[in-house]
């Protein structure tokens, strides 16, 4: 039903923006060319997630928010993405198994993080007051329980197209390939 664009069938108002992408990653991703049949739909998520990107948080601690949603969600493309940028960045492999088989991860604040991350979807936001203090209280401010909210908001874009348009998980992502569990 949906179209894999490529720079020359795509819309033109997403050409641009593809063409950042292909310079940036030096080739398109699949999402990306799937998600190019609504310029708007790629622009947003690519503008959301570079201001997710400049948060307070640091980059484990994003991915930590990243992979959180992208279980809940069921997100294949998303999970092996993130697996590997967690790869990338050094990350110990126990935190690369919690996260994707959605348990506790060892490390308490990031466990704290993955904690509040779920709170925030299971409650639409409304996150009881325990759970919002447990979460400041393993030393979160309450600067990053918004990050949170930006990157829960951000992966709930592409986690749901990505889900929509069928989004492939490329070929050198296939190492990191995941499936939710039954």
């Amino acid at each position: 039903m949906f179209t894999v664009h490529t720079l020359d069938t795509a819309p033109a108002a997403a050409r641009p923006t593809m063409e950042g992408v292909r310079r940036k990653l030096g080739h398109l991703p699949g999402a990306v060319a799937l998600m190019a049949e609504s310029p708007e739909l790629l622009k947003g998520f690519l503008t959301a997630n570079a201001t997710f990107e400049a948060t307070d948080l640091d980059p484990v601690e994003r991915e930590v928010v990243v992979l959180t949603v992208a279980t809940r969600h069921g997100c294949r493309l998303c999970v092996a993405m993130h697996t590997a940028t967690l790869h990338r960045l050094g990350s110990d492999e126990e935190l690369v198994t919690a996260l994707r088989d959605g348990t506790t991860p060892a490390h308490p604040r990031l466990a704290a993080l993955r904690r509040f991350t779920l709170a925030v979807l299971d409650h639409a936001g409304a996150v009881p007051d325990d759970e919002l203090r447990a979460f400041l209280d393993a030393g979160y401010r309450p600067r990053h329980a918004l990050d949170v909210v930006l990157g829960v908001g951000t992966y709930t874009i592409s986690t749901f197209a990505n889900r929509l348009t069928g989004a492939p998980v490329d070929p050198h992502l296939s190492p990191y390939a995941w499936e939710p569990a039954a």
